[in-house]
């Protein structure tokens, strides 16, 4: 694939792809949940990574947020936190989550990535959040399109892709395929860093910072921090 050109869609057209895409990811929840981080130090540096571009004025929107862990973290040093995904299962156990363990202005919603117009309505947000799901979307550039409509100017799109171009050729030819086979995959884009910036350049973000976080071994997902052009909003003051 061209990284200058748009990425290839899939043939299913977006309704049916996001109700299949619901069924999978609902039926899969409680496994999901239960699961351990595969390279705990690697989160927590992509955490840590994260907070240092928030602040407690920030207003938030997460897309594709799972079961709320990343959020549950994050929203108390912001002003507001709107955690959304696709999954109602998902959801569902994040707000379980949420209500045993209270976070003042924390919120989780069902919303698809690839209908942005469908999203929150609550915005613009200071900072869009993006793990582990646009490698997943139908369409990158609307997907994107939507995050940078939700961001006020001056704002900044964080995000984490598992990049399956830059694997070893057998995972997204031959692993991959088997598993969706037998139901244990979904569809996935084959992305490269330089497909997820293309992307984001296209849509008029500037790429502030790209790392990578894994502890160990060849790390296959870029941390990529974009910025929508306009004046930054000044920081509060206070710790």
């Amino acid at each position: 694939m061209n990284a200058s050109s748009p990425s290839p869609r899939w043939p299913l057209q977006p309704a049916v792809r996001s109700d299949r895409q619901a069924r999978f990811w609902n039926r899969l929840a409680r496994q999901y949940a239960a699961d351990p981080i595969a390279d705990l130090p690697g989160y927590e540096k992509s955490l840590a990574r994260t907070a240092a571009h928030l602040d407690r004025a920030c207003r938030v929107l997460e897309i594709g947020c799972g079961t709320g862990t990343t959020a549950l973290r994050l929203a108390p040093g912001c002003a507001a936190y709107r955690a959304t995904d696709l999954s109602s299962e998902m959801i569902a156990i994040a707000r379980e989550k949420l209500a045993s363990r209270p976070v003042a202005g924390l919120a989780f919603d069902v919303a698809d990535a690839d209908e942005p117009s469908a999203g929150p309505t609550d915005g613009p947000f200071d900072r869009v959040l993006a793990f582990n799901v646009l490698h997943l979307v139908q369409d990158l550039d609307a997907a994107i399109a939507g995050c940078v409509a939700a961001l006020a100017p001056g704002g900044r799109l964080i995000s984490k892709t598992p990049c399956l171009r830059e694997m070893n050729w057998l995972i997204p030819n031959i692993a991959l395929p088997v598993a969706r086979l037998i139901g244990r995959a979904p569809p996935v884009r084959c992305l490269a860093q330089a497909d997820l910036e293309a992307a984001m350049r296209r849509q008029g973000l500037d790429i502030v910072a790209v790392e990578r976080h894994a502890s160990r071994g060849r790390d296959f997902r870029p941390f990529i921090v974009a910025s929508k052009p306009g004046p930054r909003r000044v920081r509060a003051a206070g710790p």
